[in-house]
C-alpha cells in the first residue's frame, strides 16, 4: 500500500535563468517549498528518479546512479512534483552536491506536465568534492500547492555511468503560506448525506460558535417544512476544530428523499430517509474485490464499459507475469512460485499476504455470522454480478475463494508463506495492470504471514466442509502445515526496509497472529493442541480487544470473534467472557462518542488519526455489532449507524468517503486505473469504494503541501496523489464490507430483539451425555411449530431424544416439534431433551425457526 511515485518529466524542460536582481515588489516570507530535503529520515520519497537512474539514500544524501550514454542533459533526472509556485515573485534554489567523477549538472525549475514549461535553470559543475550552490529566479508561472510545479536536476548527456549525490536542497520563497488547503467546501449543518434508516435515531452536527441553541428545520425535497426543533451547544470540538451544536430530528421517521436541514441560511447536503442505500452498499463495498481481481480480465457484463479491463499479470507483453515469480535476487530462495490470482492489494499492483490475510477472514466471518446468527440469504448464489454468480455457491464466499486460492499459491515448500509479491520498483500512476512492464517478485517468507494462511485456510477449511469437501480438505492441510512451520520459525520478521515497488507490511509482535490462527484451527478440529495454545495465549478471552480496534498488525480480536461465534469445545464461562468484553469496549466506544462533535467509535488519544482511520472506525463499529449480537441491546446497534454516519458525511469535511454515496463523495481515489484525474480516458473510483481517510502524520507530499496544521479529523483531500489518505485497499473495504452487510440485515423500523430462550444443562459422563433443553417463546404471536438449531461442539452425538424430531448432520443439530407440542404461546415453554456419545462443551448459540434466541 505505501507508495513512492516515480514521476516522468518532459524530456524537452527547456527554462532560462532569470536575472537574479528581479525580484517581486511584495515581500516573500522564508517559507520552504521543497519537502524531505535534507533527507534525515532515510527515505527519498518524495523525490523521484527518471529512466537509467536509481536513487538511494545512504550517509544522509540522495545519491542517483545515472547509466551513462546519453545524448542530453535531461535524459537523466531526478525531481520533486507538486512544488508551489507564484507569478511575480522571488525564489532562491540551493542544495549541495557532489559527483564520483566531476561533470557538469542543471538545477531547473519548471512545469511537470504538458506543455512543460520552464521557469528557470542553471547549469553547475560538479566534482567530488561536496559544494554549496545556489540561485535566485524570480517565477513567471503559477503552480498552486500541489500542482504541477516541480523542481529537477538535469543529470544526462554523460558517456560513462556516474554517482551524483544531493543533500540539504531548498527553495525558498513565495508569499503565500504552505497548507490549509481543501479544495472540498464543506457544509455547516453537517449530516450523512447517503441516508437515514427509519426506526433509528437520526443526528446531525451544526458549526456555530453560538452558545444558545439555534432553531433548526427539516424540509422535504419541496422545499416544505416538516419539522423543526433546537439545536444543542456543544462547544468546542477538539478533534475537528470545530465549534458544535447537536441536532437530533429521530422524532421525524417518515420515508423520502431529497430532505434537508436547514439552520439560518445554511443548509445541508439532501438525504434520505431510507434502508434502502444501505442495501445497496452492502453489495457494490462487495464489488471492489471483482475489480481488484488480478489474474483474469475484468469484464463489461459485470462491471460496465467503462471500468472493463484486460487481465493483468498474466504473462502478456508488456507485463512480466505472475506464474514464475523468483525470489528477490538477494534472497536466493532457488524455486519460483506461480503467484496468479488475488486481488491488488490497494492502489498499486502488490499482492500481500497480512493484507489478503485479515480482508479475506473478514468477508468470510460476515457469511458465517450470517450463517450462524443472522441472514446468510443476502449473500446467496447470484447475489454479486461475478462470473461465478450461477454456481450453486453462495457469492461471498465465491470473491474470497479468488484470495484464498493465491494465499495457498504463497506457501513456499517448507510450509512457510512469502510476505508478498510485487514490482521491483514503483511504477507510474497511472499504469493500467495489463501494461505494468516491471519484472515481479517474492519477499521473504515471514512468520506473521504464516500465520494469516493458516488461520485463512482453517476457517475456509469449516465453511467449504459442505460445498467442497476436498476442497475443505486441501484448505486444512494447508493451514496445518503453515502453523506447523510458523512454530518452528517463530520470529521470522518482514523486513522494516523491504518498500521499494511495493510496503513493507513490517509486524515486529506474531503472539496475536498466533493466538489468531490457533483459535481458527481450534475451532475447525476441535484439536486439544490447539486448545492448549488458544487457553494458554496472554490475548486469551479478549485480553487485547480495547478502543484501538484490530488491524492487519493486530489480530488477536479476530480469533476473539471465531471463538465468540463458532460452536467450539472452549467452557461456556469463557466463551462468555469473550463475549462480554465486546459489549464492554462497545460500552467504552459510546461513552466517548457522546462527547463528540462529530461522532465515531475511535480513539485518537496516542496516535491521533492514523493511515486508514475510516478501517478502524468501521472495525470498531464491528465490535459494536457483535455486542449487539450478543447482547440484543439497542444502543449498540444505534453505534454501528452513527459510524457509517461518519464515513457517509457527518464530518467536519461534509464528505462520503465511499465513492458513488453522496452529492459530495469521494472521487479520485489513489488507484493506478482508476485515475481519471490523471487520464481522462481513465475511470474514477467506482462506487462502494472506500478511502483511507483522515491522517493527521500526512504522509505524503500531497497532503504535507495541502494540509499543514490540519486538525485531525480534517486532514484529508479527495486527491489521486494523496495516498496517504486517499488511496483504497481490500482491508478498509472488508470493513465497509462486513459492516454495511450487518447494517443491511438490521435496517428494520424497529429493533430486532430476541423472541425465543434457550436454557441448556447437560449430565455427563466419560463418553457421554444427557441433555434437558427448555425453550421459551419470548415474543408476541403463537408458534404453531418450531425447529430448534444449534451444533454440538467437540465430538459430541446424538444418540437418541426424546420429544421432538431429532436429527445431526457433522455439528449441526435439528429437533423439530411434534404434532402435540408445536404450538407454544407467548411466555409459555416446551420441554424436550437427548442422550448423546462424546465429549465437549455445551453449545453457546440457539435459533428457534431461524431466529437467534437468548441463551440463559
Amino acid at each position: 500500500m505505501r507508495f513512492q511515485p516515480p514521476r516522468l518529466l518532459a524530456a524537452t524542460l527547456l527554462a532560462t535563468l532569470t536575472a537574479a536582481s528581479l525580484h517581486a515588489s511584495a515581500a516573500a516570507a522564508d517559507y520552504e517549498r521543497v519537502l524531505n530535503g535534507t533527507f534525515e529520515s532515510g527515505s527519498a520519497d518524495p523525490w523521484w528518479s527518471g529512466a537509467g537512474v536509481t536513487n538511494r539514500v545512504t550517509g544522509g544524501e540522495l545519491c542517483a546512479a545515472v547509466t551513462g550514454g546519453t545524448t542530453n542533459p535531461w535524459d537523466a533526472l531526478i525531481g520533486q512534483n507538486g512544488v508551489p509556485f507564484e507569478t511575480g515573485q522571488s525564489y532562491t534554489f540551493s542544495f549541495d552536491a557532489r559527483a564520483t567523477t566531476a561533470q557538469p549538472v542543471t538545477a531547473a525549475a519548471g512545469e511537470s506536465v504538458s506543455p512543460y514549461r520552464g521557469i528557470a535553470s542553471q547549469q553547475f559543475a560538479l566534482s567530488p568534492e561536496k559544494q554549496r550552490f545556489s540561485f535566485t529566479f524570480t517565477s513567471t508561472l503559477d503552480f498552486p500547492d500541489a500542482g504541477n510545479g516541480q523542481v529537477a536536476f538535469q543529470l544526462g548527456g554523460q558517456p560513462s555511468d556516474n554517482t551524483i549525490c544531493v543533500d540539504n536542497v531548498s527553495l525558498v520563497g513565495g508569499v503565500k503560506p504552505p497548507g490549509g488547503v481543501n479544495p472540498n467546501p464543506a457544509k455547516k449543518v453537517q449530516v450523512d448525506l447517503v441516508a437515514y434508516v427509519p426506526g433509528l435515531p437520526k443526528r446531525a452536527t451544526l458549526v456555530s460558535t453560538a452558545t444558545t441553541a439555534q432553531t433548526w428545520t427539516l424540509k422535504n425535497s419541496a422545499g416544505a417544512a416538516v419539522a423543526s426543533g433546537q439545536s444543542t451547544p456543544k462547544g468546542l470540538d477538539a478533534t475537528s476544530g470545530d465549534s458544535v451544536h447537536l441536532i437530533d430530528f429521530s422524532s421525524f421517521d417518515t420515508p423520502g428523499t431529497g430532505y434537508t436541514l436547514v439552520v439560518g441560511e445554511d443548509s445541508s447536503f439532501p438525504f434520505d430517509i431510507s434502508a434502502d442505500p444501505v442495501k445497496r452498499l452492502r453489495y457494490d463495498s462487495l464489488a471492489f474485490f471483482y475489480h481488484q481481481r488480478s489474474g483474469t480480465p475484468i469484464e463489461a457484463q459485470y462491471v460496465g464499459d467503462e471500468y472493463a479491463r484486460p487481465a493483468g499479470h498474466l504473462n502478456v507483453a508488456p507485463n512480466q507475469g505472475d506464474n514464475n515469480v523468483p525470489c528477490r535476487a538477494d534472497l536466493a530462495c532457488g524455486y519460483t512460485l506461480d503467484v496468479r490470482g488475488g486481488w491488488y492489494d490497494a492502489g498499486d499492483h502488490g499482492k500481500y499476504v497480512v493484507n489478503g490475510g485479515i480482508a479475506t477472514w473478514q468477508l468470510l466471518n460476515a457469511y458465517e455470522r450470517a450463517s450462524r446468527i443472522g441472514d446468510a440469504t443476502a449473500y446467496r448464489d447470484g447475489s454479486l454480478n461475478i462470473p461465478e454468480k450461477a454456481n450453486g455457491v453462495p457469492d461471498l464466499l465465491d470473491e474470497a475463494r479468488w484470495e484464498v486460492d493465491f494465499l495457498l499459491k504463497m506457501q513456499a515448500p517448507d510450509g512457510m508463506a512469502h510476505h508478498k509479491i510485487h514490482d521491483a520498483n514503483w511504477t507510474a500512476l497511472p499504469t493500467r495492470p495489463e501494461l505494468d512492464d516491471q519484472p515481479r517478485r517474492l519477499s521473504a517468507t515471514s512468520t506473521a504471514a504464516t500465520l494469516n494462511l493458516a488461520a485463512v485456510a482453517a476457517q475456509a477449511s469449516r465453511l467449504w466442509k459442505s460445498i467442497d469437501p476436498a476442497y475443505s480438505a486441501t484448505l486444512l492441510t494447508a493451514a496445518r502445515k503453515a502453523y506447523a512451520a510458523a512454530k518452528a520459525n517463530p520470529a521470522k520478521l518482514a523486513d522494516p526496509n523491504d518498500g521499494t515497488g511495493g510496503g513493507a507490511y513490517s509486524d515486529d509482535t506474531v503472539t496475536d497472529e498466533f493466538y489468531w490462527a490457533a483459535s481458527e484451527l481450534y475451532a475447525t478440529t476441535g484439536d486439544g493442541a490447539y486448545r492448549t495454545d488458544v487457553t494458554g495465549s496472554s490475548h486469551y478471552k479478549a485480553a487485547s480487544l480495547n478502543r484501538g480496534g484490530f488491524h492487519w498488525g493486530g489480530t488477536a480480536p479476530l480469533g476473539d470473534i471465531t471463538l465468540a461465534l463458532a460452536p467450539n469445545g472452549l467452557p461456556a464461562s469463557d466463551v462468555s467472557a469473550i463475549r462480554s468484553a465486546f459489549a464492554s469496549v462497545a460500552d467504552q466506544h459510546l461513552t466517548a462518542m457522546a462527547g463528540m462533535g462529530y461522532a465515531a467509535p475511535y480513539d485518537n488519544s496516542t496516535a491521533g488519526y492514523v493511515w486508514g482511520s475510516n478501517s478502524t472506525v468501521l472495525n470498531n463499529a464491528q465490535v459494536l455489532a457483535l455486542a449487539f449480537d450478543f447482547t440484543g441491546t439497542a444502543k449498540y446497534r444505534e453505534g454501528v449507524f452513527e459510524a457509517l454516519h461518519y464515513v457517509l458525511g457527518r464530518n467536519p469535511l461534509s464528505t462520503s468517503y465511499v465513492a458513488g454515496y453522496g452529492d459530495q463523495a469521494m472521487v479520485n481515489a489513489h488507484h493506478r486505473f482508476w485515475a481519471h484525474q490523471n487520464d481522462p480516458s481513465l475511470p474514477i473510483a467506482p462506487p462502494g469504494s472506500l478511502s483511507g481517510g483522515p491522517n493527521s502524520a500526512l504522509q505524503d507530499p500531497v497532503a504535507q503541501r495541502l494540509l499543514a496544521g490540519c486538525p485531525q479529523q480534517k486532514c484529508w483531500v479527495d486527491d489521486i496523489g494523496a495516498y496517504s489518505v486517499n488511496e483504497v485497499a481490500i482491508n478498509w473495504n472488508s470493513a465497509l464490507a462486513w459492516v454495511s452487510g450487518w447494517a443491511a440485515e438490521k435496517s428494520g423500523t424497529t429493533v430486532a430483539r430476541p423472541e425465543c430462550e434457550v436454557s441448556f444443562s447437560a449430565g455427563r459422563w466419560n463418553d457421554g451425555l444427557t441433555a434437558q433443553v427448555k425453550i421459551t417463546n419470548t415474543g408476541k404471536a403463537a408458534w404453531t411449530s418450531w425447529k430448534l438449531g444449534f451444533a454440538l461442539p467437540g465430538t459430541q452425538r446424538v444418540t437418541s431424544g426424546w420429544s421432538a424430531t431429532w436429527s445431526q448432520t457433522g455439528r449441526d443439530v435439528t429437533a423439530a416439534s411434534l404434532s402435540w407440542n408445536g404450538e407454544v404461546k407467548p411466555g409459555k415453554s416446551v420441554q424436550i431433551g437427548f442422550n448423546g456419545s462424546g465429549s465437549g462443551a455445551d453449545p453457546s448459540v440457539f435459533t428457534v425457526n431461524g431466529k437467534t434466541c437468548r441463551t440463559v
